[in-house]
This record gives C-alpha cells, sequence and structure tokens, in this order.
C-alpha cells in the first residue's frame, strides 16, 4: 500500500502544478488513460488472489476517486484563472464614447428634406404629386408649351439635345418639369391640382447656378381657376415654407411662353447683417415665376380654353433651400462631402410635418 500513497502524492502534486487546462489534461490522461499509472494498477487485478483482489482493488478505485475530485477541482481553478486572464486584457473602457449608430449619424440631404417639406404643405392645400421622366421629346418639352421653332430655349447652347434617333427625333433632358404639366393634362380630366418636383438640366454652371438641379412647379385647371386664388396659394406656400406669420408679395409682368398673363413674384426680406430673413424688412426678393395657363398649351393637351383655364408657378428647389437654411453657394449641394452633409443636413427621422414644425 506504500506503493499507492507514493503514487498518489506523485499525482496530487503534478495536478496541483499544472498550470493550464492543457497541462492538466496531459496529468490526467498519464494516470487515468488506457495506458496510465493508475489504469495500469488495476490491469493486475486479474493475477492476484480473491483476498488481496477485493482489498487492493479498492485501494486503487479510492485512488482513483481522489485524483478525479483533484483533478476536477483544478480544473475549475485553471478556468477561473483563465477567465480572469482574458477579462483583464479584454477589458472595455466604459468610459469612452459610443460610435454613433446609423440613425444618429447619418444625414438626410436638404434637397431631399426641402422637397418632403413642399409636399407637407401643398399635400394640406389638397395638391397630389406628379412625376415624369428625365428624358423628354421636343414635343413635350417645348411645342406643346408655346415654345416656337427658333426659341432660344431650344437652342443647343440651352439644353442638352441627344443625337437624333431613326426618325430624325433628338431625345432631349428635360430643362423644366413642365413636361410633367403636359403628361398630367394629357392623361387626366379636370379638374387638376398638383405639384410636379424632380430634377432638371441646362448648360449653366457658376455659384448659383448648376448643369443639373431641382425645381417643383405647380398647376390647377378647373372651370373657375383665377390670379387670387394663385396669390392665396403661393402666400400660405411661403408663410409655411418659411415659418413666419405673414408675408408681403409683389407680382410683376414677365413673359413666359406657356402663361399668358405671365408674373414673377417677390417676397418681402430683410438684408441685416447679410443674413436674409422674410416677413420683415424694407427689401424685395425674387423667388419664382407663375401665370395664367395659356390658351395654346390647353389646346395641345387637348383641353378646351373656352371651358377650363388654369394657373401654374414654378420656383428653384435649390435656391429656396439655400434661402432657408443660409447656405451661400449651390456647388457643395453636389460635391458629395461629408463635412458639408453633416453641417447642412437633417436627422433621418425629424420628417417634416405642419403641426410641429417643418425644419424642427
Amino acid at each position: 500500500m506504500s506503493e499507492l500513497s507514493t503514487l498518489e502524492g506523485t499525482l496530487l502534486g503534478e495536478i496541483a502544478a499544472a498550470g493550464s487546462e492543457e497541462a492538466l489534461e496531459a496529468v490526467r490522461v498519464a494516470a487515468l488513460g488506457k495506458k496510465g499509472s493508475v489504469s495500469g494498477l488495476l490491469a493486475t487485478l486479474g493475477s492476484m488472489a480473491p483476498d488481496e483482489r477485493k482489498s487492493f482493488g479498492a485501494a486503487v478505485n479510492a485512488l482513483k476517486d481522489r485524483v478525479t475530485e483533484a483533478l476536477s477541482e483544478r480544473r475549475v481553478i485553471l478556468k477561473d484563472q483563465a477567465l480572469d486572464i482574458r477579462l483583464a486584457s479584454e477589458r472595455a473602457d466604459v468610459t469612452l464614447p459610443l460610435r454613433e449608430s446609423g440613425i444618429e449619424a447619418g444625414r438626410i440631404h436638404p434637397i431631399s428634406q426641402v422637397m418632403d417639406e413642399l409636399t407637407a404643405i401643398f399635400a394640406d392645400l389638397g395638391f397630389a404629386i406628379a412625376e415624369g421622366p428625365d428624358v423628354e421629346s421636343d414635343d413635350l418639352n417645348f411645342t406643346k408649351l408655346n415654345f416656337p421653332v427658333g426659341h432660344p430655349a431650344r437652342e443647343m447652347h440651352d439644353t442638352f439635345f441627344f443625337e437624333p434617333d431613326e426618325k430624325g427625333e433628338r431625345k432631349l433632358l428635360r430643362t423644366h418639369t413642365s413636361p410633367v404639366q403636359v403628361r398630367t393634362m394629357l392623361a387626366k380630366k379636370p379638374p387638376i391640382r398638383v405639384i410636379c418636383p424632380g430634377r432638371t438640366y441646362r448648360c449653366d454652371s457658376d455659384q448659383t447656378h448648376t448643369p443639373m438641379f431641382h425645381q417643383v412647379e405647380g398647376l390647377v385647371i378647373d372651370k373657375s381657376a383665377n390670379l387670387g386664388q394663385l396669390k392665396w396659394v403661393l402666400e400660405e406656400f411661403c408663410k409655411a415654407f418659411f415659418e413666419v406669420e405673414s408675408v408681403k408679395m409683389r407680382f410683376r409682368p414677365s413673359f413666359f411662353p406657356f402663361t399668358e398673363p405671365s408674373m414673377e413674384v417677390d417676397i418681402q426680406c430683410s438684408r441685416k447683417g447679410g443674413e436674409i430673413r422674410f416677413g420683415e424688412g424694407e427689401d424685395w426678393l425674387e423667388i419664382l415665376g407663375c401665370g395664367m395657363v395659356h390658351p395654346n398649351v390647353l389646346r395641345n393637351c387637348g383641353l378646351d380654353p373656352d371651358a377650363v383655364q388654369g394657373y401654374a408657378w414654378g420656383m428653384g428647389i435649390d435656391r429656396i433651400a439655400m434661402l432657408k437654411y443660409g447656405m451661400p453657394d449651390l456647388r457643395p449641394f453636389f460635391e458629395a462631402d461629408i463635412r458639408w452633409l453633416k453641417h447642412y443636413g437633417f436627422r433621418p427621422l425629424d420628417l417634416p410635418n405642419l403641426a410641429s414644425g417643418l425644419s424642427a
């Protein structure tokens, strides 16, 4: 039995000295594996006398139990130590600021925001949204809108034309969203009450012009449309969009091929301190063009000018965005500079509504 005591002391010492779970597993295999030291003692029981086998077998099994228990206890200790080491090496400094989530870091482009604001305002006034393709025909972009042959707007230096097709017809990038009005009048019978926001294209580029820009136009066609209604719609829009209680507007005679009479609209403003503020001051700023739909346009769209009439207006979305949010240059709108977007952009969930304020 002294042999078992010596073996037990050796095994328990090796278990206690094991510094890792891998080392402890090696001790277990050396002791209790198929060819281990304790397993080897059990293999000798077959050659012993019955009485000796009984006592020696009990002693060996008791040794095996104590070694197994020691292995389990040491394994728990080693697991705890390994966890402590891992926690120490992977410690997180909870005082550091968290990285912004996509919802917090993302920004809505001011043009998209202003389009949403326009939609909210005109939807409240009973207008639907009408859309059309960016690539248009000369007929829809010019002819049906009463642009005569030889009009300067048809020239190559103003318009992006494509190469003629097999029929000799040239498609173009629309120069305004007015073709959407034409498509609406061709497809729908009066009464019509729509706004037409979208991208437009012209050969122009400087601080306040780009080859691609955004425009919104409005159209009302019914039996009693008149300039008084047009004036009211534009006043209500300006008050809601610029978030002021009142505005003063003046209508100046102008000329557009598709309206008669035609007018340009100025809105009263203050320019003190280099900042434009609406609803106050003694200065004026032009913001849009408008007028009564020309009878020729109604005829070209299959409508009888003796039975219905209408009014229309158009304004640059980029321009009114610059005026409302104090943006001095149009070009950064299209430069994809993340610093500019973080400064002027809007949070994704800050949806404009007339109850809480469009830009709240």
